[in-house]
């Protein structure tokens, strides 16, 4: 037996025991004149995958495809395509992963309906490009993967279906729906049934969705599932290092900060090249952290290597200017940032957008933002967003002269806030609803409930929440035209739950697009 072989079979023995540095090594060193079988290529580039290194990977993969063409395996060539136009997109090099999707569909195009077809449903419906635009999870690729469900005999395809029906649900704003289709798709993900470059994927969005949503618990719940799922497939493995991002998400908005925020810094550097849209949206939380300490200058540079991954920093970077007393530098970030955006996009940036316009004198502007998170949290249903409906309400109300009604609505939203563990919020409601009793003229109550939060924000190591004054004259004139034109242009945005996000952070330059900035 040759040196060569020797190398290949202890590379393929090292491949199906997860040992991904072995495997690696042998097959590079196996194919250092060239010459491996594609067979080979393909597990050196899972190998690669595996351990974050995703140039490697690629070079791989498109080496494994050439050799695929050359032996005429026009099957192997589509699976090859499909997976490269994966990694190309989740590396937000979107022409280059489109043309290889493109490439896909023209192999499959004449072939007996297969998994493939339903990965590339999958693609095509996570990218628009089935649709011959930006829109996503369209009808038509969850047509087709049911159509796919119903006449394969494969657990995999169910679970794809299952994927792009509720996303499909979650975007038109069925909540309740999308995550149980999620949920049905989640089983069959992490029990085995999809392959694992695709169901990494599937994981990170669907427990991105949950956060997007604000459903704490069920993100805790997937992200602990997805932590297991990567075990079987040692340390090493890439999505162990995305998880910990997700994992360090949830320790931050519970307000366990003390470690967390340099364990992020380490967990996002390490990410960047493998996932940059994860990494970004982890050093977004890095700079929520210094934000709510104090640490301006530390806040601001968290968010700029945020924003050099294509993650728009708002709300955070708009609340600090806004505290920083420049109201109208925050009330254009979040008008930008509100631009294009889809419905269920918008609604992470609604409650700062009431609390900005209000502190600037855009009382009616206010209205119009709280009439729409109001609405997004009947139509969604989570508990994250009826209290962050109801802080809305209260800020209103409290502007308006309703400190009553202000009081009462900030009261539920501290409870809702309560039950999801929320620390820094709970103690932030209790600064607003010590401004409503203080409007009340109840001082004493008011001077209580601010020793309480003042309480909670020295254990969270945080500055005291400043309820923002209002400007002595309410602002009542018409907006300048570029605000006019930005407004006007948002407004004309948010009603459609398909319509494509506009900033360049709104959606992931991924696969999974849909997914937006935080």
């Amino acid at each position: 037996m040759s040196d060569a072989s020797v190398l290949i079979d202890a590379a393929r023995t090292a491949h199906r025991e997860a040992n991904w540095r072995e495997a690696r090594a042998g097959f590079l060193a196996a194919n250092a004149d060239g010459g491996l079988a594609p067979s080979d290529l393909r597990a050196l580039a899972a190998s690669q995958w595996w351990l974050s290194d995703i140039d490697g990977c690629l070079v791989s993969l498109e080496s494994a495809y050439r050799a695929s063409r050359a032996e005429h395996d026009e099957v192997a060539c589509a699976d090859t395509a499909l997976l490269i136009s994966l990694l190309r997109l989740t590396r937000g090099e979107l022409t280059v992963g489109t043309a290889w999707a493109r490439r896909a569909q023209r192999l499959l195009a004449d072939r007996p309906d297969s998994l493939s077809h339903a990965y590339l449903a999958y693609l095509e419906g996570a990218s628009g490009i089935a649709a011959g635009s930006e829109d996503l999870w369209t009808e038509g690729s969850v047509a087709r993967l049911r159509e796919l469900d119903a006449t394969l005999d494969d657990p995999a395809v169910g679970a794809i279906a299952a994927v792009v029906e509720g996303m499909r649900a979650m975007r038109s704003g069925d909540a309740a729906g999308g995550f149980g289709k999620l949920d049905e798709a989640m089983l069959a993900v992490v029990g085995g049934d999809v392959a694992p470059e695709w169901a990494g994927d599937i994981l990170c969005m669907t427990i991105h969705a949950c956060y997007e949503l604000a459903d704490y618990r069920r993100m805790a719940e997937w992200t602990h599932a997805t932590e297991q799922w990567c075990a079987g497939y040692g340390a090493d493995a890439v999505y162990v290092g995305v998880c910990r991002v997700h994992r360090l998400e949830l320790r931050s908005a519970g307000g366990d900060w003390t470690e967390t925020e340099s364990e992020l810094e380490r967990a996002c550097a390490d990410l960047q090249s493998a996932d940059p849209w994860v990494a970004g949206e982890g050093w977004y939380q890095v700079g929520e952290i210094r934000r709510l300490r104090g640490d301006a200058a530390g806040a601001r540079a968290a968010y700029d290597q945020a924003r050099e991954l294509d993650i728009d920093p708002a709300p955070g970077e708009a609340l600090l200017q806004l505290a920083e007393g420049d109201g109208e530098r925050a009330w254009a970030l979040l008008t930008s940032a509100l631009i294009g955006r889809d419905r269920l996009a918008r609604v992470r940036l609604l409650r700062a957008g009431v609390e900005v316009a209000l502190a600037t004198g855009r009382d009616a502007d206010a209205r119009e933002l709280r009439d729409e998170l109001v609405t997004a949290a009947d139509d969604f249903g989570t508990d994250g967003f009826r209290a962050w409906s109801e802080h809305g309400s209260g800020m209103v109300a409290l502007a308006g002269g309703d400190p009553a009604g202000a009081v009462e609505a900030f009261h539920r939203a501290l409870g809702l806030l309560t039950r999801l563990g929320l620390r820094w919020e709970q103690a932030s409601m209790r600064s607003w609803i010590a401004a409503g009793l203080d409007a009340q003229g109840d001082a004493a109550a008011a001077t209580q409930m601010r020793a309480d939060a003042a309480a909670a924000f020295d254990r969270l190591g945080a500055i005291p929440v400043a309820v923002q004054k209002r400007p002595e004259a309410p602002r009542t004139g018409p907006l300048t035209e570029r605000e006019g034109r930005s407004w006007r242009s948002s407004r004309r945005g948010h009603p459609t739950a398909t319509s494509p996000p506009g900033s360049s952070s709104a959606r992931r330059p991924s696969v999974a697009t849909w997914r937006t900035s935080t």
